[in-house]
């Protein structure tokens, strides 16, 4: 079937739809063999073959995402000049090619999200989302509450001022402080150099949540797949959890008895009338006792 070539450049995982725009314009998009300049062109990619700057565009015909616990020394890069350790090395029995979602630097460890479908990840790193990711921060020596109020209300990287984020401290020790920063902005290395803007030396850094995901169980080098649910929640975080459609009550017809429910209501009221009634009440100087009831 004939789609988009833009979506299908987005559905590769290549680049945003819009990102993927500009690469039609600028004429590294071709469709066998033709470069194609016009957007709004459409192409089928289980007969066409469609290049971008000359690499054939790859779909796969599964989609699968991944929540991996990043270790230290690995670099969430698919190829690294200097020969270093990949994060895909962690994934060897995953056959399909994957990606990760945005990056985590080479010393930095924990939650990361690698993925094949190219649409859902250019969903979860547009910054429109605001997914929200938190980090646990041990810095050398003590933190003064100075310090977290201005990580709290925001500093000022690269002339710009960083969105408020949630700063609370996580465990205070001898020598080294832990923080827990929520920041749902993406800047290159954001939280280390707001650490570095309050005067923060950080000695390690780990994020422990993404959106609604968490680590759990899984150790230095593990890996799980996330279910539909997970996957949902990511692709639309502000939507509200679905409600339960109750049915409405039916209405009780010919029958002379109100419900159970009103019979109850209508007990517990003439008790509580019963049990709240005054024995006696004055009036003037004379006292009146409540009249009796007749005998039957």
């Amino acid at each position: 079937m004939q789609e988009r070539l833009q979506k299908l450049i987005s559905a590769a995982g290549i680049a945003s739809r819009r990102a993927a725009e500009e690469l039609i314009l600028s004429g590294r998009v071709a469709v066998n063999d033709c470069v194609v300049t016009e957007l709004g062109s459409k192409a089928d990619p289980a007969s066409d073959r469609i290049t971008v700057d000359g690499t054939p565009l790859v779909i796969a015909s599964q989609k699968l995402y991944i929540l991996l616990n990043k270790p230290v020394g690995y670099m969430t890069t698919l190829d690294d000049p200097e020969g270093r350790p990949l994060v895909t090395d962690l994934l060897k029995e995953v056959k399909e090619r994957v990606y990760p979602v945005g990056r985590l630097d080479y010393n930095t460890e924990g939650l990361l999200i690698l993925t094949n479908d190219g649409e859902w990840a250019n969903r979860l790193m547009h910054p429109r989302h605001e997914i929200e990711k938190e980090y646990h921060v041990r810095v050398r020596g003590k933190v003064h509450k100075s310090q977290l109020d201005q990580l709290a209300d925001g500093v000022e990287i690269d002339g710009r001022k960083t969105a408020p984020a949630a700063v609370q401290m996580v465990k205070s020790g001898e020598q080294n402080d832990w923080l827990s920063i929520a920041i749902h902005e993406g800047r290159n290395r954001q939280v280390r150099r707001m650490c570095e803007a309050v005067s923060l030396s950080v000695v390690r850094l780990k994020r422990v949540r993404y959106g609604v995901l968490s680590m759990g169980a899984l150790k230095p080098g593990e890996f799980r797949y996330l279910n539909p649910t997970e996957v949902d929640s990511l692709r639309d975080p502000l939507q509200t959890p679905a409600t339960v459609k109750k049915e409405p009550l039916r209405e009780v017809r010919n029958s002379k008895k109100p419900p159970l429910t009103e019979r109850a209501s209508a007990r517990e009221r003439k008790t509580v009338t019963q049990r709240t009634r005054p024995e006696t009440t004055s009036r003037g100087d004379k006292t009146l006792r409540p009249p009796k009831r007749p005998r039957q």
